[in-house]
């Protein structure tokens, strides 16, 4: 059956985003980049909330790239309780309500494996609910106390992580692997 991976992007205190951050914190690589592209060349069913969704989107449709054209490939479950249906892009789901009733329905359907691609608010209903098998953190080298937004995990109840790898990108970036208990 298959399994739902969670991927975040964070600063080290644990913020998705900040006020003034470019994309991945002003700090992309190339190695960090390899490390994008592959895990998006797997078969995977994305989910992704409104925000997210929105935002790719837009960069689907104003700058093709190989990952913009492997994103629009996929298939993509966007829960929203206020986008309406056509989505405009190309092979997106609108899920409005029953998260966590769509979510066991697909880990309990063969298929591909479920993946989030940031999402933070999506990514912590998730958590709360045990829905998640995976999560992987690419943590960056920063503390944006006083100017981050969408702290990842706020508000969550207590989750027990077993580390299940490590890797360091660019000589910089920690990815942290982990299975949920």
């Amino acid at each position: 059956m298959p399994r739902l991976t969670v991927d975040l992007f964070t600063t080290l205190d644990g913020f998705a985003s900040g006020e003034q951050s470019p994309a991945y914190f002003g700090q992309s690589g190339p190695e960090l980049g390899n490390w994008i592209e592959r895990e998006l060349a797997r078969p995977q069913v994305v989910l992704m909330g409104r925000v997210t969704f929105e935002s790719l989107a837009a960069s689907s449709r104003s700058a093709e790239t190989e990952l913009t054209r492997r994103l629009t490939a996929l298939p993509k479950v966007v829960f929203s309780e206020t986008l309406d249906e056509p989505l405009g892009w190309a092979n997106s789901r609108l899920v409005k309500s029953g998260l966590a009733a769509e979510v066991r329905s697909l880990k309990e359907t063969p298929g591909d494996p479920l993946r989030t691609v940031g999402s933070p608010v999506l990514v912590s209903s998730l958590l709360t609910l045990g829905l998640v098998d995976r999560l992987r953190l690419v943590v960056f080298p920063q503390v944006l106390s006083s100017t981050g937004r969408d702290l990842i995990f706020a508000n969550l109840p207590d989750i027990q992580l077993d580390l299940v790898g490590t890797h360091v990108l660019d000589s910089r970036l920690v990815l942290l692997e982990y299975d949920v208990r």
